[in-house]
């Protein structure tokens, strides 16, 4: 009977994997050995694919990037509801991938994915009215706020023990024990207040931009 074969080594597959390898354990853990180990293959066939462990970093955070819902910005949205509905999906994206944000982090740098939503918000929010250099500036503010949300939970930094904070040395969290029973709920009615609150600044400055405000 004829052997079993090994799947065919991909871009695609080693992607996957390097992303499952930084999810489970954390970017550091991330190494051409450590990813041809989990994949059954050898170190050198790897390099075949891709010329360096950084650049299989760089396609597994932009896989991370390709999940961001874009359509908000070319389906005639209002510029305020497209920013709500990336903003959301950006951070989806992100938190469903916590250890590699802190590489996100740093920009795009050549990666397709990241570059393709840089342009969608950038593009979006020229046409719709806003001025080229106030758009970079709203595109900055909304990558440092998505990732900034994505990189922990506010909640879970607390623990639940009710004797942990004295009042003593901390008069004003008395209740903080309670924020590690509900960190999911706690963060994303956090978030949301955040994203609410930067649109709807941005929404002031827009309508200063021709005299409207007032």
């Amino acid at each position: 009977m004829a052997r079993p074969r090994k799947p065919l080594l991909s871009r695609d597959r080693i992607v996957t994997a390097a992303l499952a390898l930084i999810d489970a354990d954390g970017l550091a853990a991330l190494s051409t050995r450590r990813l041809a180990a989990e994949l059954g293959v050898s170190g050198p066939s790897l390099y075949n694919h891709f010329a360096t462990k950084d650049a299989i970093l760089d396609a597994a955070a932009d896989l991370v990037v390709d999940q961001v819902d874009l359509s908000m910005f070319g389906d005639g949205r209002d510029w305020r509801t497209a920013l709500l509905d990336w903003g959301r999906s950006y951070r989806a994206a992100l938190a469903a991938h916590p250890h590699i944000v802190p590489f996100l982090a740093v920009g795009p740098g050549l990666r397709p994915a990241g570059l393709r939503m840089a342009d969608a918000v950038f593009g979006g929010m020229v046409d719709a009215g806003w001025p080229p250099a106030q758009a970079t500036r709203i595109g900055a503010l909304m990558r440092f706020f998505v990732t900034g949300s994505a990189l922990g939970s506010f909640a879970g930094g607390f623990v639940g023990d009710a004797e942990a904070y004295d009042p003593a040395d901390y008069p004003h969290l008395g209740q903080a024990h309670l924020l590690a029973r509900h960190p999911e709920r706690v963060d994303n009615a956090a978030f949301e207040t955040g994203l609410r609150a930067l649109v709807d600044g941005l929404d002031q400055q827009f309508r200063a931009l021709d005299g409207t405000a007032g």
